[in-house]
């Protein structure tokens, strides 16, 4: 049976791990400490347009501007209409004009966050693009009979001029009042959100995203899933909540507080697959591994045979090897949340057979992934090109910080090159005119092989400059760390200069002493608050089936000797006539062969 498990007893992070039985398929972790800004609606200023980059910069209220490409901008946003042949953006666009913006993309590094003017609201059932008329439709995730079956049902609904609603894979075989009711919600919290922009000049935020909770509940909680375990009181009321304002009675008692004195995930034992998630080599059951690397540009993934060895000959070891990687790396995807460019090295295979054998295995572990997928071919190199839509930062991003002493690079100098390196640089300092002193900090190491190794080549450099040479190895700092300072002929006599070399170490850096809770960043109140329901969910639709039931007398009668009969002039069967059926059994006359 498959289960949503909710962890919340540590307040520092919040974690939904989706299982199937034991086997973990799905991982969401939100940390309070890091502010979730995407899918935020704020009422933003225009602050700068760059008409190189077809795009504006746009102050929302952070700290760093949004980016705002022209083609995200809705066509009411515009000051005139464009007139056939391509405007530039600033005729269509000025500085300091205000707009109602939705996060798409969170900020990144050095990036702001990209925006854009095309709102769109998640309910349960449906996605409401309020500015986006052309918008509407079925998710790309819905396929085959059920896409047709939704397109009908759309067709049923009540959306108003103006407005696009797209029907969510969790809106899969519900009634058309089922989807009225969302598409109403969702349409009253549209109305409020537009007149909260009207009240306040730019920029603050206007509406919210959900908390945590409820995330999970709206994006995860489908109908095969069994079960629902909370942990937490607190968050265990949030669920209650969501699950009476959007979710019929009977679905209710899917959610269970969980007070056993063993842990959550322990019970499940989930927590070594989690860790999992953080190691950079994963372990495949054959033996195999996969390693997994992040780059600035995307994310490379290795996998190695290791200690493989079941296949009787080296094309089946690859292939089954590659086939184990397959179905790993869709779940370690799903689990890191890792977006962007994916180039995957599998092991190289001759036979054509087998590779498309890898891609299918590949395509299929990816289906149940709610993120957009594009797979390539394998190359001829054994290479495998992919990406992957990036719904939220991945678990990297949130809980790993850049090494301070490598910089993110992953290796840093020997002891031998920092000191060629550092005794070159010292050089040029003295060979340049008016100079009087160096002082070079080195780590401690690299000192002492500069002072035994070196002696020569320093007295040497030192005779030849006529300058004073200093080096004061410094405990505090560690290869590739160092500093070099150069003191001019006029600026020997200045207070600072005269200082004692034991003294001239820097001191190390303290950090102040703080919890999580003292960094969570102070969040702004939203001018609208998640609306309520103003009536409860309605009960889901009886199957089709039940309402297409047979009379008894015709449930073994084929087709053929119906059509028989039919032709016969005969109306029943056995000579008895059946009772009629009642206006709300009875089928409705579409024209279809199978009604």
């Amino acid at each position: 049976m498959k289960r949503m498990l909710v962890n919340a007893t540590q307040e520092e992070e919040l974690r939904v791990a989706l299982v199937d039985g034991q086997k973990l398929f799905d991982l969401s972790i939100d940390l309070p400490s890091r502010e979730q800004k995407k899918a935020n609606v704020y009422k933003a200023r225009i602050s700068r347009i760059e008409p190189s980059l077809e795009a504006c910069f746009v102050d929302y209220g952070a700290q760093r501007h949004g980016f705002l490409p022209l083609k995200e901008v809705s066509k009411e946003c515009f000051r005139q209409q464009p007139q056939g042949s391509r405007m530039n953006i600033r005729e269509l666009l000025s500085e300091g004009q205000e707009i109602i913006v939705q996060v798409e993309k969170e900020e990144r590094g050095t990036k702001g966050a990209a925006l854009t003017t095309f709102i769109s609201l998640a309910g349960r059932f449906l996605v409401l693009m309020p500015n986006n008329p052309r918008a509407g439709g079925v998710s790309r995730r819905i396929e085959g009979e059920d896409r047709d079956q939704m397109r009908e049902v759309m067709s049923q609904l009540q959306i108003p001029d103006g407005m696009g609603a797209i029907v969510r894979t969790a809106g899969v075989g519900r009634s058309a009042p089922e989807l009225q009711w969302d598409l109403d919600n969702l349409k009253a919290q549209w109305q409020q959100i537009e007149a909260a922009a009207r009240e306040r000049p730019a920029p603050f935020l206007v509406f919210r995203e959900s908390d945590a909770v409820t995330r999970a509940m709206r994006d995860y909680l489908s109908d095969d899933i069994g079960e629902v375990l909370v942990d937490g009181q607190a968050a265990f009321q949030k669920a209650q909540e969501y699950m009476q304002r959007f979710m019929p009675a009977e679905a209710q008692r899917r959610l269970k507080l969980y007070t056993d004195d063993i842990p959550l995930f322990t019970r499940f034992q989930i927590e070594s697959q989690i860790e999992s998630a953080y190691a950079h080599k994963v372990q495949l059951p054959s033996g195999g591994s996969i390693v997994i690397d992040y780059t600035e540009a995307l994310v490379s993934i290795d996998i190695n045979s290791a200690r493989a060895t079941r296949g009787s000959d080296i094309e089946t070891t690859a292939t089954n090897t590659n086939l184990e990687a397959a179905e790993e790396i869709a779940r370690q995807l799903r689990i890191r949340d890792i977006g962007g460019l994916i180039v995957i090295d599998f092991i190289d295979m001759e036979l054509p057979k087998n590779q498309r054998e890898v891609e299918d295995r590949l395509r299929d572990a990816m289906k149940m992934d709610r993120a957009r997928i594009q797979i390539g071919r394998l190359s001829r190199f054994g290479l495998l090109e992919m990406s992957r839509q990036r719904l939220r930062p991945s678990l990297g991003e949130t809980s790993h910080i850049v090494c301070p002493r490598c910089v993110g690079i992953g290796s840093i100098r020997s002891v031998e090159s920092m000191t060629l390196a550092v005794l070159r640089l010292i050089g040029e300092e003295l060979r340049k005119d008016r100079t009087a002193r160096v002082i070079a900090q080195v780590p401690v190491s690299v000192a002492t092989y500069l002072i035994n190794e070196k002696r020569e080549w320093l007295r040497t450099l030192e005779d030849k400059s006529e300058a004073e040479l200093i080096i004061v190895p410094n405990e505090n700092i560690q290869t590739p760390e160092y500093s070099i300072r150069r003191v001019r002929d006029d600026e020997l006599e200045l207070p600072e200069q005269r200082q004692a070399t034991y003294l001239m170490p820097t001191a190390p850096e303290v950090a102040e002493p703080g919890s999580a809770q003292d960094k969570k960043p102070a969040t702004d109140a939203p001018a609208v608050a998640a609306l309520l329901p103003a009536t409860a969910a309605p009960a889901p639709a009886p199957p089709a089936a039940a309402a297409r039931a047979q009379p008894p007398g015709e449930a073994h009668v084929g087709f053929w000797s119906r059509l028989k009969r039919l032709l016969a002039g005969e109306a029943t069967t056995a000579g008895a006539e059946p009772a009629p059926l009642s206006d709300a059994a009875a089928p409705a006359r579409t024209g279809r062969r199978d009604e």
